[in-house]
């Protein structure tokens, strides 16, 4: 793969979108140093430090490797040109350069994750609106 083509932080936002997770809502997973302004400074870093990385990691669910390792244009390349099964995650480009591709996760398998885990939080974030909204009416009835 071209290191010149791989920027972390892009690849951050790419990871990011396709689990439908919003700038602001990574920044609270993140931890309260976090804002949506800070993620997005981070998506705009083409080297993120590693712990950094792997915190982002977690939080996402991928592996750190594939933030680090996945190169967008190598992946346009590989869906656009011929898709040899035989050729075990392997490939060469136009110009013969050789592609591989090493991901030990299943990114559909992690996309039905985190939409089980928005279905879960959004469960409580209801149940914590009906709660408020019981509390309210209490505080009403005792005026």
């Amino acid at each position: 793969m071209n290191s010149q083509t791989i920027h972390h932080g892009r690849n951050v936002k790419r990871f990011r979108e396709m689990l439908g997770i919003k700038q602001d809502a990574l920044a609270d997973a993140l931890g309260e140093d976090w804002t949506q302004k800070k993620v997005s400074l981070l998506e705009s870093k083409e080297v993120i430090e590693p712990g950094t990385l792997d915190l982002v990691a977690n939080v996402l669910k991928v592996p750190a490797k594939a933030i680090e390792n996945f190169d967008e244009e190598a992946a346009i390349m590989y869906i656009n040109t011929f898709h040899d099964n035989s050729s075990n995650g392997t490939f060469h480009n136009n110009n013969g350069t050789l592609h591989a591709f090493n991901y030990q996760f299943n990114l559909v398998e992690k996309w039905l994750e985190a939409l089980d885990e928005n279905k879960r939080l959004f469960e409580e974030l209801l149940k914590s609106e009906r709660d408020k909204v019981a509390m309210l009416g209490k505080m009403l009835e005792g005026k």
